[in-house]
């Protein structure tokens, strides 16, 4: 009588047309999300006349060109909205990240006065909003309105990064802590010294998370900031990409042919694409570690 395996499934030795099956099924995803990503970069550099042949989905330039790049850094517009986006992402990472760890590790402490109260408050922030006119008329009130800190402060702690940083802190062992204290170490040294060092994968996930959420921030920019001058990289995407608006191209094509409009387009788009992968590479080996380390005790 042949002797069954007693294993689950997941343990056991995979088939090779299983393999072939995951191999096949991870090859589409891979050319599903890289699909669009080169066409887009593709269509910055080329021509006219290669949009037109390949109807406006080029995939391979045959004559790249770095004209509509050109175009946009000479307008000066884009150049303006990016130095504008990095210093509203750079600031609001830094102020966030701050701000949630020490409301994070404050409130993982034990016996600390009306904890319980400010984490229910933290927790309905979750489920309810105060809606569009509240906030417009807070931040109206107080001073906020056309100035780069109304994309900041509003959302200055997300209550997801929160409750992630507030279990892992709540994970670490009590006893480490107790240690530093019976040696004469303070809250903040504690936090310093001992939490932060242990802590890089958890805040390196909620940096990113903090960064691409200020990098991509469309609503906040677009009800706040009525000054053009102080326009982030989404309004400057909205405005030439989907509206179509014309982008004054100066005097950098005096006399040749300017860059067809849809090469531009692209352009801008690649151009608000390439800071955050450029980050995510040196965050990514943080990412499943500090993700499941926020939900996972033991």
């Amino acid at each position: 009588m042949a002797l069954t395996s007693k294993r689950p499934a997941w343990m056991e030795r995979p088939t090779w047309y299983g393999l072939s099956l995951k191999g096949l099924a991870l090859g589409f995803i891979v050319l599903a999300v890289l699909y669009p990503f080169v066409s887009v970069v593709a269509t910055s550099l080329s021509t006219d006349r290669e949009i037109v042949a390949n109807g406006g989905l080029v995939i391979w330039p045959t004559d790249p060109t770095l004209d509509a790049y050109r175009v946009i850094f000479a307008g000066g517009d884009v150049t303006r909205a990016l130095v504008n986006s990095l210093f509203v992402a750079s600031i609001g990472t830094v102020a966030s990240v701050c701000a949630t760890v020490m409301m994070a590790y404050g409130l993982s402490r034990r016996g600390v006065t009306g904890g319980r109260f400010i984490l229910m408050i933290a927790l309905f922030s979750m489920l309810f909003g105060a809606g569009i006119i509240p906030n417009f008329l807070l931040v109206k009130e107080l001073g906020l309105y056309n100035t780069f800190a109304a994309l900041i402060l509003p959302g200055l702690i997300s209550a997801f990064n929160f409750i992630v940083l507030r279990s892992f802190f709540m994970g670490l062992p009590s006893e480490l802590l107790d240690s530093a204290k019976v040696d004469g170490a303070g809250d903040l040294r504690i936090l310093l010294r001992i939490v932060l060092p242990l802590s890089k994968a958890p805040i390196a996930v909620v940096s990113l998370f903090y960064a691409v959420g200020y990098w991509n921030a469309f609503f906040n920019a677009l009800l706040y900031l009525d000054d053009t001058e102080k326009w982030t990289l989404p309004l400057i995407l909205r405005l030439y990409v989907l509206q179509g608006q014309p982008m004054a191209q100066g005097e950098a094509f005096a006399g040749d042919v300017p860059p067809p409009q849809l090469a531009i387009q692209m352009a801008v788009v690649v151009v608000a694409l390439v800071p955050i992968l450029l980050v995510y590479p040196f965050l990514q080996r943080f990412f499943t570690k500090g993700v499941l380390s926020g939900a996972i005790k033991g």
